[in-house]
């Protein structure tokens, strides 16, 4: 038997192993997905609150300070989501008659020269989605239903997340000791490395994804106010949450913007949309992101888009989100158990 035929051999049978592990692992994950998304969340909620617990634990008891800072998040999120809906409430009367006048607008430039459709293309689209509802009447009433029950869902995935995040702020360090102490002494030391390393890594591309997030929402915002774009408050939001799917998040939301922009005030600052698009991709792309999450999470970008498309394929939205700094949590472990980050193994 030739020595490269046995190496290869011995490599193939390790990582099928490995292969089965990970896919019975995620396999179990998969059904306990919401658990694990709660879990997740908490986690995130940590991240951003444990350092503001931690400075009103110098002043007050430990208990209050964790509360004061859930408290505090809550409030902030809840007057923010208050004003975007106050925003898109003020604007509804003249952003219909906008909307309706961008339409007119769009059909009459279409049927101009290049486009040259016929009057009454339009018309029969009308009909025809009119029809297509009509027809699909249950199924739609289905949907909606079962959205009412995913809402549900979503609503007990984050109860789950703010309790866990109470406790992962209180005394996670407590808890994870804790963990530690059951392992064996052999095993005791690399996942006290290897969990701090985890908790760096994820802690910190949590507040540069935030950060990075925050200056994306603002500038968009600035932009389509000065555009005199409607629902320019709900776009930055939505741009501001686009931002955790890197790569491709902020590429989406802005091109709602840009169709927003196209029905309500016409092609040209439709165009001015998509060159802030360009824009923005360049700043977060050369400037932000090297800048700010280079410290944390040190990942080429074909890793990121790897990462980013892999999680969107297995898990959807939520698979894009979580696969970028899950990736950076594993090598950042990686790196502290072989050595190479001057942590004492």
């Amino acid at each position: 038997m030739p020595r490269l035929l046995r190496a290869a051999a011995a490599y193939a049978w390790r990582i099928i192993a490995v292969g089965v592990v990970v896919r019975v692992a995620f396999s179990v994950l998969g059904q306990f997905h919401r658990v694990a998304v709660a879990v997740f969340l908490g986690l995130v909620i940590t991240a951003v609150l444990r350092p503001v617990a931690d400075l009103l634990a110098r002043f007050v008891p430990r208990p209050l300070a964790v509360a004061t800072a859930l408290v505090g998040g809550i409030v902030l999120v809840l007057g923010v989501l208050a004003l975007v809906g106050e925003t898109a409430a003020d604007q509804r009367t003249g952003l219909e008659k906008e909307f309706v006048a961008g339409v007119d607008r769009i059909e009459h430039q279409l049927e101009e020269p290049p486009f040259r459709l016929p009057p009454d293309a339009f018309d029969d689209l009308q009909s025809r989605i009119g029809k297509l509802l009509s027809s699909h009447r249950s199924t739609l009433i289905s949907t909606a239903l079962s959205g009412a029950s995913r809402l549900l869902e979503v609503l007990t995935v984050l109860a789950l997340a703010l309790f866990c995040a109470v406790f992962f702020t209180h005394s996670g360090d407590r808890q994870w000791r804790w963990w530690c102490d059951q392992l064996p002494d052999e095993a005791r030391r690399q996942f006290t490395v290897g969990g701090r390393a985890a908790w760096r890594t994820f802690t910190g591309y949590t507040h540069g994804i935030l950060l990075v997030a925050a200056v994306n929402a603002v500038l968009v915002g600035i932009a389509l106010f000065a555009l005199g774009v409607p629902l320019a408050m709900p776009l930055a939001l939505l741009e501001f949450l686009a931002a955790f799917i890197p790569l491709i998040g902020s590429p989406i939301a802005l091109a709602i913007a840009a169709v927003v922009a196209l029905a309500s005030k016409g092609p040209f600052v439709a165009l001015l949309v998509v060159a802030l698009i360009v824009v923005i991709g360049q700043i977060e792309g050369h400037l932000l992101h090297p800048i700010v999450m280079s410290w944390a999470v040190r990942l080429h970008p074909v890793v990121v888009a790897l990462a980013v498309v892999g999680g969107a394929v297995a898990a959807g939205v939520i698979g894009a989100v979580v696969a970028v700094p899950l990736v950076a949590v594993v090598w950042a472990v990686y790196q502290a158990l072989s050595g190479r980050t001057g942590e004492p193994r």
